[in-house]
């Protein structure tokens, strides 16, 4: 059984549950996407399962659901354990980390919002916001208001669609895959930058004079 066909036989069996259920596993778990779980939903709507406003605030309710999880995970975690965990990976420091996250203490609210519009960041933004102990009632506001609306156009999408609903599922994967080959290619770029650094600091150290010897 097929992904899709696995997904349709859990919403037309649990409803409304079960769509909401495949959503919040999906925030939990960014390699199952929305992409393909939203727009079946939809089409699983037009087939009179249930009906498209129910589904639309299940769904939402679900990603809250996720993202709550990942949310009380960064606070679990905590800034200073970070810190700690990026001195003891290669080419971090935690001082990259004391950075990003005074970045996004001041502007965390956009960062959540506008963090649910793209794919794998939607699910791993949550996490930043729990280290930094964003307030729950904001968080939980921008992640209905983000999500909503993500949720809503795919749901209303592959429900108009109906059979067709393939379309949209494979427009939303090309955008997935342009958008993890950018990150790919940021997290190459800063690896190399750091290795630079790191080479041209060491070279620095060779060629500093040595100081005498009393």
């Amino acid at each position: 059984m097929s992904i899709d066909q696995w997904a349709i036989s859990v919403m037309e069996t649990l409803g409304v549950f079960g769509a909401a259920l495949l959503v919040a596993i999906e925030s939990l778990f960014p390699p199952i996407p929305s992409e393909l779980i939203l727009p079946l939903a939809g089409f699983t709507a037009s087939r009179g399962s249930f009906d498209l406003v129910s589904v639309i605030i299940a769904t939402t309710i679900g990603s809250l659901v996720g993202a709550v999880v990942l949310y009380y995970l960064g606070r679990a975690i905590g800034e200073e354990r970070l810190v700690h965990l990026a001195n003891r990976i290669p080419f971090m420091s935690g001082a990259d980390v004391t950075k990003t996250m005074g970045w996004f203490h001041r502007f965390g609210p956009v960062a959540v919002l506008i963090g649910r519009f793209i794919p794998i960041v939607r699910s791993l933004i949550s996490i930043p916001a729990g280290i930094d102990r964003m307030r729950l009632w904001l968080f939980l506001l921008l992640t209905a208001i983000g999500s909503g609306i993500w949720n809503t156009l795919f749901v209303v999408l592959g429900f108009v669609l109906g059979e067709n609903w393939v379309v949209v599922e494979d427009i939303a994967s090309r955008y997935s895959r342009a958008v993890l080959v950018i990150a790919i290619i940021v997290v190459v770029a800063f690896i190399a930058w750091r290795v630079v650094r790191l080479v041209r600091r060491r070279r620095a150290e060779d060629e500093a004079p040595t100081p005498p010897q009393p």
